[in-house]
């Protein structure tokens, strides 16, 4: 968090969650997990420039990701970082906000579906929204924690930074994660379950 950011609220109530729906994806082993993640987007980017999150907690971590997502021909995507210069992390943003516009549009009908690109940012902790310092969630439509929080409130922020009213979360969990996730469930009140194989069945 930056020194001047005043904490987020993170309680359930200070944003609408009524309507989000939150999901694990276990991954059996450490070193299947990059490959699960491309296989999860190479079938989720295919659907009508849908606007997607993926939130690491390291730096390293960010960029092994865009790394290998860069490889996935029906996405655009980009990266928020902690050295990002000021103007290109608010050309990512606008870029990013404007592909939910699209995305929302499409979606409740007010135009029609257009073969567009999937859009995606892949963000750290320390990038998200400023919210507090008057920088507007993104609001995609899925949210990928890549590296679950072991924190109740940094799940809560990247929720309500980065999540619309009625996105979906998908935590992508290794081993002994599980554990971490029922405890975010227990202490935050949402419900978490487990995702189905064919990704479709909940978007």
């Amino acid at each position: 968090m930056e020194p001047n950011e005043a904490p987020l609220s993170t309680s359930p109530s200070s944003f609408n969650s009524s309507q989000q729906r939150h999901f694990y994806l276990a991954v059996d082993r450490l070193q299947f997990k990059m490959e699960t993640l491309v296989d999860l987007l190479g079938m989720a980017g295919r659907l009508w420039s849908i606007p997607i999150v993926v939130s690491c907690s390291t730096r390293d971590e960010l960029d092994a990701v865009f790394s290998a997502l860069s490889s996935i021909s029906h996405i655009t995507i980009d990266a928020l970082y902690s050295d990002l210069p000021e103007v290109e992390r608010a050309r990512v943003l606008a870029s990013f906000r404007q592909a939910t516009m699209r995305w929302l549009k499409q979606d409740t009908g007010e135009t029609e579906k257009e073969e567009e690109k999937c859009h995606l940012i892949v963000v750290t902790d320390v990038c998200l929204p400023l919210v507090n310092s008057g920088e507007s969630p993104i609001n995609a439509r899925i949210l990928i924690n890549y590296e679950l929080p072991t924190k109740k409130e940094t799940y809560m922020r990247r929720m309500a930074t980065c999540l619309a009213a009625d996105g979906i979360v998908i935590n992508m969990v290794v081993g002994g994660e599980v554990v971490t996730i029922k405890s975010i469930e227990e202490s935050s009140g949402l419900f978490i379950a487990e995702m189905p194989i064919n990704i479709f069945e909940i978007l």
